[in-house]
């Protein structure tokens, strides 16, 4: 089998993550082939053509089976037209209404919570990712006067919803995890969407009697998060809270250096990443941490069946980070190429 891999290796260190995480599926492939493909696509071809996502390109996106993406962002561009034009384009062009980001606690990795064993932080966040605030609804009234009036929406559908939630039931009772799904909101604000989320989960929770329910307001949650993470198994959240929430996750489980994350269509192209950013400052220095590149390749290839070769990427990043410094860039005690070399080295 031949599985077509579109790569947009993007802008800052993120063209040099790209190429630890496409070292380590080389390392690891065995039964399959890789058809790589290239996608010029990032800050350097808005700046040089002034376009950011042409629809033919999108078009080409749609034909690969996975998309491996590097890092997104330059200060040289506006916020938000990359980000906007690029990742959310991508997102809703093709569908990928499921954010999947895993916080798992590697071996001998340090992190800000000390009191955190290994074994407490081992959760999944299910975010919404095609509704919400970020569907772009709203508007502006009186611009630019003292009279100015913002207004953003978010939109949420009962089909939207409903195929969220039944996704994190599905993983929460998967023989991976541990039959516990909680339901992350603000219902006592929020009380149309967040009435739309628990009336959903309630009304699924029948068709998953062995999973357990709950739910926790957001503000509440970002408490357990660093209190007690081991109360949660698999979250199910909105596209804002959700984004909020996975970056404390990465905190716990030791720095955005080691969280990765996908975009994913069940039925569709599928889009993996490293959570961080283009952390220009580091750009060229060999010093920024690749493992969450990495770990979103392993990502890659479960999506696309390949478990066997996923399972020895996890083997190889639990052999690096056991023997790393840090998870923080330049101070990993190992260059990027060899962090890399170190994954390949534990999935052998």
């Amino acid at each position: 089998m031949t599985h077509r891999i579109g790569v947009i290796r993007g802008d800052g260190t993120g063209p040099e993550v790209v190429g630890e995480g496409l070292k380590v599926l080389e390392a690891v492939r065995d039964g399959f082939d890789v058809d790589l493909v290239d996608f010029d696509l990032g800050a350097d071809r808005y700046l040089r053509t002034g376009e950011v996502l042409p629809d033919a390109e999108l078009e080409r996106l749609r034909t690969c089976d996975a998309i491996f993406l590097g890092a997104v962002g330059d200060p040289r561009v506006k916020p938000g037209v990359l980000e906007r034009d690029l990742l959310l384009k991508i997102r809703f062009g093709l569908d990928q209404w499921v954010n999947l980001r895993p916080v798992v606690r590697y071996p001998g990795v340090q992190t800000l919570v000390p009191s955190h064993a290994e074994e407490d932080v081992d959760l999944v966040v299910v975010r919404e990712n095609s509704e919400g605030l970020y569907t772009g609804a709203g508007g502006f009234h009186r611009k630019g006067t003292v009279h100015e009036v913002a207004v953003q929406e978010s939109i949420n559908t009962r089909h939207g919803v409903e195929r969220i939630v039944r996704y994190a039931f599905e993983l929460a009772a998967s023989p991976e995890r541990r039959q516990t799904l909680t339901l992350v909101h603000k219902t006592n604000v929020l009380t149309f969407a967040g009435d739309l989320y628990q009336r959903v989960v309630d009304e699924l929770s029948a068709e998953f009697p062995d999973v357990q329910t709950d739910y926790v307001h957001v503000d509440a949650a970002c408490i357990y998060f660093l209190d007690a993470p081991s109360r949660f198994d698999v979250i199910v959240t909105d596209n804002m809270f959700g984004d909020i929430i996975t970056d404390l996750g990465a905190m716990i489980q030791g720095g955005m250096g080691i969280a990765a994350g996908g975009n994913i269509n069940p039925d569709g192209v599928s889009m993996f990443e490293p959570i961080g950013g283009t952390a220009p400052s580091e750009t060229g220095k060999g010093t920024i941490n690749p493992l969450a590149a990495i770990g979103a390749m392993e990502m890659l290839l479960r999506q696309l069946g390949e478990t066997v070769a996923a399972e020895r990427i996890d083997r190889g990043i639990r052999h690096a980070t056991a023997m790393m410094k840090s998870m923080r860039a330049g101070e990993m005690g190992f260059t990027t190429a060899e962090v890399g070399d170190l994954v390949v080295e534990g999935a052998a």
